[in-house]
């Protein structure tokens, strides 16, 4: 049987979630996907601040699907 992932926000998140769902979807280590955010945020005069919010926005919380 064949399962769709969707890509949804954690409920165990730090703030929203959008770091864990993300590393939740790709099977990756959540402290990784939050140092990475981080490291992108400040490399691109945190433009990634907006990214985050509208993620936050976008992305259905887990469960409510």
């Amino acid at each position: 049987m064949d399962v769709k992932r969707r890509l949804t926000r954690s409920n165990k998140g730090m703030i929203a979630g959008v770091c864990e769902g993300i590393a939740d979807y790709l099977g990756w280590d959540p402290t990784l996907v939050r140092v990475g955010y981080i490291l992108l945020t400040v490399l691109t005069a945190f433009s990634g601040i907006i990214a985050y919010l509208v993620l936050w926005i976008v992305m259905p919380k887990e469960g409510s699907l």
